[in-house]
């Protein structure tokens, strides 16, 4: 712990409010809240931790804190701010699951869709539904019982719809609008779980049409009737009264929790969501976090009412969210809870683990190679290969690698401009002056740990570059390859000596990746720009051919090889002038003509 941190702790207030913790770059890499700021924030720096804490804690060189007059003003505080800075130790809420509904739009003839996105345009939206097909199956039931619009777009003509009875024809005929206000009326009530009812109403038409002698039209009211059971009667019934409400249950094990969100729609149980994450703090605090971004971040609908374990402060996530919370103590609804709660257990004890490996294989590995090198924990890796063809199309590329994983959107290509193909050297210097040049310029994160695949030559230019051009101080290492191309040693220190790591330890893993990474990516972009170029020096052989009839060309035939075997005539179609597609096709085919 530094002066500074301990200078701050002294006079840390006992009240309620938000604390940021910054890395040493500056950067914010926790956001969290508490009741007395004074306790919270000094039970981090004393006492055990297990791992992950103290790997949080180890990062932390300042922190700052933000007074509230209240909890619940903590608590809106910090998810703001997280998501604002995006912290990296914060839960990140990436939903991968985006729920389909069912929309009624608003519009004078309203339509009926799927959709996963809810908006605020005063459309009626119905969900989640557990999938696509659920949601589809509802959405043809719909279609077969109720006339409701069904074109985006309204033609001059009636469609087949109107033809089999499922559409008004508000396209040609004038509609009264109350008959659509009904409709919808309808559609929502069956949506909200009043089918039964509907049901009823198409039984009654049902007999009437085979009193009446009308089998054809009494045999599409069955069917209606049979699909209605099929698609309505699949969900296991968990409540009597039709709520819908979201159900939540959590689990904490070495300091990972799960949450289990089960959704009830129509009193049926239709489907979950499952979040496992590491907390550094109460589990009842991470627990109000978690379900605040969840209805925020996630964009899931926020339901009639919300269940939650007892040991929550319900009144708290009540202002918060602006919706009925219960705490259930007895009889099914406590059950309900008891079975979110049961099945977030099961799911963290059999994941937390896996989990865990993974965080060796990647921070693990990083802070092992740090031990290695004798340099704080290289969170992050920036590291540089070179590539041409023999001797042509020079390029290099950068990968990132953060918290031991490959960042690839910050993933960087590089044009040789003044080095030459044959210049390993010159290309390393060029490419690391030109990144870091641009990273003080623009203020972007400096690297932990910059890797050269290559030996001591490659190390010495780029360290010329970070430190006597441009003032930095930065560790550089160096990967040196065996006879088959393999990561065989890394090189480190001044002058660079190997360091000892064992070939089956992660942190020799995670060299590994990075070169082979870097390789692959610096490979990739040298075939791109070699395909180019060969692509342009073809046509560029071809007098009569500048640029834009070059661009036609290829919009027009898709590739060289198809301009190739194009006739003088497919080239005059694609409007290139007859004396060019003379020459076009002689440049291609001179070598057939002299065979002849």
């Amino acid at each position: 712990m530094n002066e500074n941190i301990q200078n701050k702790l002294a006079i840390l207030p006992d009240e309620p409010g938000c604390y940021l913790m910054k890395d040493r770059q500056g950067t914010i890499i926790y956001v969290g809240k508490a009741k007395i700021l004074k306790n919270r924030v000094r039970s981090y720096f004393t006492g055990s931790h297990d791992g992950k804490t103290q790997r949080l804690v180890s990062e932390i060189e300042d922190f700052e804190y933000i007074i509230t007059s209240s909890d619940l003003e903590a608590l809106i505080l910090e998810l703001n701010l997280i998501k604002l800075h995006d912290p990296k130790y914060n839960v990140m809420l990436k939903d991968d699951k985006s729920y389909p509904y069912i929309k009624i739009t608003n519009e004078k003839y309203p339509r009926v869709l799927i959709t996963r996105k809810v908006k605020k345009d005063k459309a009626k939206y119905f969900g989640p539904y557990p999938n696509a097909g659920a949601a589809n199956e509802t959405r043809k039931l719909l279609d077969r019982i109720y006339p409701y619009r069904k074109c985006n777009k309204l033609p001059d003509r009636v469609c087949l719809y109107y033809h089999l009875g499922q559409c008004l024809a508000p396209c040609v005929k004038e509609i009264d609008q109350n008959v659509f206000n009904e409709m919808t009326d309808e559609i929502s009530k069956f949506l909200h779980g009043g089918y039964e009812e509907v049901k009823e109403n198409i039984e009654k038409k049902m007999f009437e049409a085979a009193e009446n002698l009308e089998f054809e039209r009494a045999k599409e009211l069955r069917d209606q009737i049979q699909h209605i059971e099929t698609v309505m009667q699949k969900q296991k019934m968990v409540s009597g009264d039709m709520s819908n409400r979201d159900v939540f249950g959590y689990a904490v094990e070495k300091g990972w929790m799960c949450v289990q969100v089960f959704f009830v729609r129509q009193g049926k149980l239709i489907e979950r969501d499952v979040s496992i994450f590491p907390i550094y703090r109460d589990p009842e605090e991470e627990f109000l976090t978690y379900v605040g971004r969840f209805y925020d971040i996630a964009e899931h609908i926020k339901p009639k009412e919300i269940f939650i374990p007892n040991e929550i402060d319900k009144s708290l996530l009540e202002k918060l969210l602006e919706v009925k919370v219960y705490t259930p103590k007895r009889g099914s609804k406590k059950e309900l809870v008891d079975l979110a709660m049961k099945n977030a257990q099961i799911a963290v004890r059999e994941k937390f683990q896996l989990i865990e490996r993974q965080e060796e294989r990647t921070i693990g590995a990083s802070e092992e190679l740090g031990d290695a090198m004798n340099i704080a924990t290289p969170l992050r890796i920036e590291a540089f290969d070179n590539s041409h063809m023999h001797g042509t199309d020079a390029v290099s590329a950068m990968v990132v690698f953060i918290d031991g994983k490959p960042a690839k959107k910050e993933y960087r290509k590089y044009k040789l401009r003044e080095s030459q193909a044959h210049d390993d050297y010159g290309a390393m210097q060029e490419v690391i002056r030109r990144r870091y040049t641009r990273v003080l310029k623009e203020n972007l994160p400096l690297p932990d740990l910059i890797i050269i695949d290559g030996g001591k030559g490659q190390m010495e230019v780029a360290r010329e570059v970070i430190e006597d051009e441009l003032g930095l101080y930065i560790p550089i290492a160096g990967l040196a390859k065996d006879d088959k191309h393999n990561t065989s040693q890394l090189l480190f220190g001044d002058p660079p000596v190997p360091v000892e790591m064992k070939r089956t330890s992660d942190g020799f893993y995670l060299l590994q990746r990075i070169q082979d990474e870097v390789h692959r990516f610096a490979i990739t972009f040298l075939r791109q720009q070699h395909q180019t170029n060969a692509i342009q020096s073809v046509l560029d052989e071809i007098e009569g051919i500048g640029p834009k009839r070059k661009q036609q060309l290829l919009k027009h035939f898709g590739s060289v090889k198809k301009i190739r075997e194009a006739s003088k005539e497919d080239l005059i179609q694609a409007k290139i002038p007859a004396k060019l597609a003379e020459s076009i096709h002689q440049y291609f085919h001179k070598d057939s003509e002299l065979t002849e």
